[in-house]
């Protein structure tokens, strides 16, 4: 059943579809695992993927489903409410389904956007758990993580601190770590501003290495990223080794096998490589894995997830971060380079108030009201900004994969405004779908549900942009041309020479391109709206991952640590101390 979602705060129909949700015992039964195949963690569980995989590799898979979006506002324009409604207007007409998305950041969640559960009637359930922390992935993250950081600075002190002889005594060779070319940085699951920029080691001689240092959000972990695209435990110990925490001082890398922490690292991730089952509130699974950001790292859930929920479903529905520019391209390029999956179609989401933000509307500002042109007709701004929909358009159907448009509806849409997206959008060569989830749930998605039904039927001549034998800076190039839609590239001298330092060395030749970009523009500059012309991309530096085998160009001013607004989300959320429950987070 729907609730009355322009009541109901997200928190109260969560709360109400959470009384009904399966137990771990009901899942084990209705999707027929075995008993070894789903650990319980209270309300929830996790799923041993290796034997699920082993026992149906003979299974086909099901289709394969995107979600992605048009560039959002700084508010977002609801790809997992989609997704999750898309999922539950397939249930509702019958078929097998379920969903892979990304575990929330704490940094949003305490910030300003709030958690990622969706909202409405179209919920992943339950909330709470959802929102602060499920099963305990993002702690294994950042242990894993900051482990290799204290394995480096404590190695860099007692290197200070002992001759050759000494560290022999210890065990230890000489790694002679060049304190200028620490590559590795602490983490954090929050937006502390106040931590990007640190010094550490500040006292006597036993108290670490001073040298400047800093934090970065959790989510942008290089742990992260491998655990998005690890294969099995065996290929996520072999990634974890090949990380580069440092250069030494002849400019050789340190990696985390040269400091012996990498079988420990590996240790606190035996759990985290398991993904954590949930449910939308109407009582389809949702597989919940890794949890990057994708201006900044890869934006997807995991291929452990795709792969067990392709086995088990007919449906599989994933979800890409951000826009088409990012998400999508990351998804396109790297995700399904590495997985070997081909995809049927991709969902991009639209939402009228964003169309009308690129048609030329008043800037949108996460924490203050919308201005008045968002909530009343006008078609026109609506027609300006349907630009930017065709250009995503455009770039899905490069990868020989059919769009579907969904217009994720709000009360304030009106009927001419919702005709003026059908006609651009069908125009452009895609299927478009008005969608109800948010307020009807699975019967407002099933015109939705019908046009993913419709378009997984077609062909697909799936193809990636570049072929893997294209040097990076070729491969920048043309993805800035062809889905930025920029004139070209600019390079730091900095940034060219590391660029070039890559291309002639044979061990990246397979790397990924990773770029890293800001999420409201099509351009690197976030208040370029609309489809921006006329603009060169500029690149200035370029991040090396060797364990994830990824190669990272970085443009315009993004930032691996966000910051925290005046108004955080976190000043609005308690507990009931006689209940237990958590209010504010929604």
């Amino acid at each position: 059943m729907s609730y009355d979602a322009t009541k109901l705060k997200d928190f109260e129909i969560a709360e109400l579809a959470e009384k009904n949700m399966p137990t771990p015992g009901e899942w084990r039964e209705r999707l027929g695992l075995q008993s070894d195949e789903i650990i319980p963690y209270g309300r929830i569980a996790k799923l041993d993927f290796m034997k699920i995989i082993e026992r149906l590799k003979d299974k086909p898979d099901g289709k394969y489903i995107n979600v992605t979006a048009i560039t959002p506002t700084p508010l977002g324009e609801g790809k997992t409410t989609t997704t999750m409604g898309l999922v539950e207007g397939l249930g509702k007409r019958g078929q097998s389904v379920g969903a892979a998305i990304r575990q929330p950041s704490g940094g949003p969640t305490m910030n300003v956007k709030g958690t990622a559960a969706g909202g409405g009637n179209a919920l992943a359930i339950p909330m709470t758990e959802f929102s602060l922390g499920l099963t305990g992935d993002m702690n294994d993250i950042m242990n894993a993580h900051n482990l290799g950081m204290v394995a480096l600075t404590s190695r860099m002190q007692h290197e200070r601190n002992y001759d050759d002889a000494e560290l022999a005594k210890r065990s230890l060779r000489r790694l002679d770590i060049d304190p200028t070319r620490v590559e590795f940085k602490w983490i954090i699951d929050f937006c502390a501003q106040a931590l990007r920029n640190i010094v550490i080691g500040m006292g006597g001689k036993m108290d670490g290495y001073m040298m400047q240092s800093g934090f970065a959000i959790a989510v942008s972990s290089e742990i992260m990223a491998i655990l998005a695209v690890a294969k099995d435990l065996k290929d996520m110990r072999e990634r974890i080794g090949n990380i580069i925490v440092a250069y030494d001082k002849k400019g050789n890398p340190v990696t985390t096998s040269d400091l012996e922490v990498a079988g420990a690292m590996t240790a606190f991730m035996r759990n985290a490589i398991n993904p954590t089952l949930m449910s939308t509130a109407e009582y389809q699974p949702v597989l919940v894995h890794a949890g990057p950001f994708a201006n900044i790292a890869i934006g997807q859930s995991s291929i452990i997830a795709d792969r067990i929920a392709l086995k088990m479903f007919d449906y599989n529905v994933t979800e890409s971060g951000f826009a088409a520019d990012i998400g999508f391209e990351k998804f396109w390029n790297v995700k399904c380079r590495f997985s070997g999956l081909t995809p049927n179609v991709s969902v991009i989401t639209a939402t009228i108030r964003a169309l009308k933000m690129h048609g030329g509307g008043p800037k949108v500002v996460a924490g203050r009201p919308l201005p008045e042109e968002y909530t009343r007709e006008d078609v026109g701004l609506v027609e300006k900004g349907c630009a930017n929909l065709v250009h995503h358009i455009n770039t899905v159907r490069k990868a020989g994969i059919n769009p579907v448009v969904c217009i994720n509806a709000f009360h304030t849409d009106t009927r001419d405004e919702i005709a003026a997206v059908r006609r651009a959008a069908e125009a452009a060569g895609a299927r478009c779908a008005l969608s109800e989830h948010w307020a009807k749930g699975g019967d407002g998605a099933l015109e939705l549900a019908d046009a993913v039904i419709d378009a997984c039927k077609d062909q697909v001549n799936f193809k990636h942009l570049y072929p893997v034998e294209m040097p990076l800076r070729q491969r920048v190039d043309l993805i800035a041309r062809e889905v930025y839609g920029a004139d070209g590239v600019s390079w730091t001298p900095e940034a060219e020479a590391k660029a070039k330092a890559f291309e002639e060395n044979p061990a990246y030749k397979d790397f990924a391109t990773m770029m890293v970009k800001t999420h409201l523009s099509l351009s690197a500059d976030p208040t370029l709206k609309g489809v921006p012309k006329g603009w060169v991309l500029p690149v200035r530096d370029v991040l090396i991952f060797a364990g994830a085998k990824f190669l990272c160009p970085m443009t315009g001013t993004i930032s691996l640590m966000p910051g925290t607004s005046s108004d955080p989300a976190y000043r609005r959320i308690d507990v009931d101390t006689e209940t237990g429950k958590v209010s504010g987070l929604f």
